[in-house]
């Protein structure tokens, strides 16, 4: 690595998304305070946003390469590149192209989206501000919202979802492009960059939230954002301008997910490790400096969402439903092999029946050689069993067989002998062990789950760069180019049947974009409650109520209800939020249930009529 800045226009695009980012959360935080989240509001929000940029480009004062050249000069790089490189140009932009127009036609329908990541949204806007609001799905209240503030700048502006799944589609892009860079940043050349950002662009879970509302994406690609930024700093002092960015990448994964943070933290260590070893004596106040400023701009993303879960629940990680549930209760090394074990096996499942049995009944008898219960619930998610089918092109929990393996290779060879892969070998070296100790967090604190892979596609895509590094001189020897060359084709192959024919968003077949009504798209992930919701709709249009009341358990669908019926104001007659007092059946106009109808009667007044249509109830005076 050199002094000068690598791939520098990957850099701007880094930079110009957490820029975006950071405005967006800092913003809404700020229009929250005075109760003021509204369509004008936001409006002026990016009206200044736009004249700060105007002025800045203004007195910039640099020459701007015109449209005509830039397009020239990808012409004559197409005209000399090698055959492999264009085929992984066009695999790359054929995906990217295809995924922003499903981004665009489809309506959202991620499950978790309908239960409580559009939802509150919803309840901001009603509300005018952030705070919490009593509800009975605490993921509402006490999960980190980092991506449905993004989500939410949409909603206001627009008035609705259409745009929403841009927002996945672009981080999407941003992984691609960031992955790439640090490939560019240990001396890979334009096939190993490319390379990684095929290993990224194919993951079938990348192509598949890349048209969603689920936020792996969006979390990945501030991780990685990190990541890029950390080895720019890693030979050289770093000045409060990089902390800064450095601290918008951590403060953004801290808030959108937190899963982040265990990808996020332990670059953060390699930053840190790296100016003390760069630092004089004196030069160590330099670098409590810039750490100081790095968690600092972090603290002004997140604090304000962490505060409120503080006063909330007593916790800044919010309820203790949450925390009980996900995280792992048990730390022993017996533990956390089968943890890892399972989570290995369920990210790396393949279509071939016979090898995920013969994978799956080995690590099962692995856990109980070394006393473990395979299906132990402080490893185990819920009540969810080991193993699971995961290849299916579904986007909460296909696997990543190709990607995945090529992945675990890079970060192998690239271990074992770091100098024939770049001159930084010392740094590659680090690198891989906060790659592989970013894994073992993982596994050593998150439980296994059917949908972990999701979870994980921010080490997939950290690791990319080192699968790049390796398929980049494999090529160069004759039996593993046969074998890299047959690997792009079937990862290639699967991404294109994972967009084509991948759920709950296809091109082709039942359920196809093209074919569906947007209702019914809505509803793909459960098409036998379609006639439920509407039945409910039409009884509440007929009545003319306006205040409704909610009554849902923790996994129903509440979206819809701000869908079907836009100007209602909708509130709940249940809540798990402590200070959060729900509304009396008293005070709303009609009511709607969802889920276990039991709870839904003992709610309901004796004097009301309930009628019953299948997973929906409708009561009113």
């Amino acid at each position: 690595m050199t002094g000068e800045t690598v791939a520098p226009l990957r850099l701007r695009a880094v930079h110009a998304a957490l820029l975006l980012g950071a405005y967006a959360v800092v913003t809404l935080e700020l229009l929250s305070a005075f109760d003021a989240l509204n369509r004008w509001s936001i409006a002026l929000v990016w009206l200044l946003f736009l004249a700060g940029f105007l002025g800045w480009w203004v007195r910039r004062g640099r020459p701007v390469m015109q449209p005509a050249r830039r397009w020239s000069m990808a012409r004559a790089w197409w005209s000399a590149a090698p055959r492999v490189e264009r085929l992984l140009v066009a695999v790359i932009g054929g995906l990217l192209l295809i995924e922003l127009v499903m981004a665009i036609l489809a309506e959202p329908n991620n499950f978790d989206s309908q239960t409580y990541h559009l939802s509150r949204i919803e309840h901001w806007v009603a509300d005018g501000n952030l705070q919490a609001y009593p509800t009975a799905i605490q993921r509402q209240i006490s999960l980190a919202p980092g991506a449905e503030y993004l989500l939410a700048h949409l909603r206001l502006l627009t008035g609705g979802d259409a745009l929403y799944n841009l927002v996945q589609w672009s981080a999407g892009a941003l992984c691609v492009f960031a992955a790439s860079r640090i490939a560019a940043q240990f001396g890979g050349g334009r096939r190993a960059q490319l390379l990684t950002a095929f290993v990224v662009a194919t993951t079938p879970m990348v192509t598949l939230q890349a048209s969603s509302t689920q936020v792996d994406l969006i979390v990945a690609g501030w991780v990685v954002s990190v990541a890029t930024l950390v080895l720019d700093d890693a030979n050289r002092k770093a000045t409060l301008r990089t902390a800064a960015w450095i601290g918008l990448g951590f403060g953004l994964a801290a808030v959108t997910k937190a899963t982040g943070l265990l990808g996020a933290a332990p670059m953060l260590v390699l930053w840190g490790l790296a100016q003390i070893r760069l630092a004089k004596v004196r030069g160590l106040a330099r670098v409590a400096g810039t750490s100081v400023a790095v968690l600092a701009v972090a603290a002004v993303l997140c604090a304000p969402f962490y505060y409120r879960n503080y006063q909330e629940f007593g916790s800044p990680l919010g309820s203790s439903r949450l925390t009980d549930s996900v995280p792992m209760q048990r730390h022993d090394p017996a533990a956390i092999l089968v943890n890892g074990l399972r989570i290995g096996q369920t990210a790396l499942d393949t279509p071939i029946p016979p090898l995920s049995h013969a994978v799956a009944s080995a690590i099962e008898g692995i856990s109980r050689a070394v006393g473990v219960d395979p299906q132990d619930r402080d490893i185990t998610f819920g009540v969810t069993h080991f193993p699971v089918v995961a290849w299916y092109p579904d986007e909460d929990r296909v696997s990543l067989p190709i990607q995945g393996t090529l992945a675990l290779l890079g970060l192998l060879f690239c271990a074992i002998r770091p100098r024939r892969f770049t001159e930084s070998a010392g740094l590659l070296r680090a690198y891989v062990l906060v790659v592989a100790f970013a894994g073992f967090l993982y596994v050593a604190t998150v439980k296994w789950q059917p949908w972990g892979n999701r979870l994980i596609v921010f080490a997939l895509v950290l690791a990319a760069p080192l699968a790049g590094l390796w398929l980049d001189k494999a090529l160069a020897r004759r039996f593993p180019a046969r074998f890299v060359v047959v690997t792009v084709v079937v990862a290639a192959l699967s991404a294109t049947l994972a967009v084509g024919y991948g759920f709950p968003r296809r091109l082709v077949g039942k359920g196809s974009l093209f074919t569906t009504s947007p209702v019914d798209t809505r509803f793909l992930r459960r098409p036998q409650w379609t006639g439920d919701f509407l039945w409910a709709r039409d009884q509440i249009e007929a009545s003319g109520a306006q205040r409704i009341g909610l009554v849902q358990q923790n996994d129903n669908w509440e979206y819809p209800w701000w869908v079907l019926l836009p100007g209602r104001e909708f509130v709940a007659l249940q809540s798990v939020i402590p200070k959060r007092p729900p509304a009396r059946p008293a005070d709303v106009d009609a009511i709607v249930c969802t889920g276990d109808l039991t709870v839904c009667r003992k709610i309901v007044p004796k004097d009301w009529t309930l009628t019953t249509h299948g997973y929906v109830a409708y009561a009113h005076r």
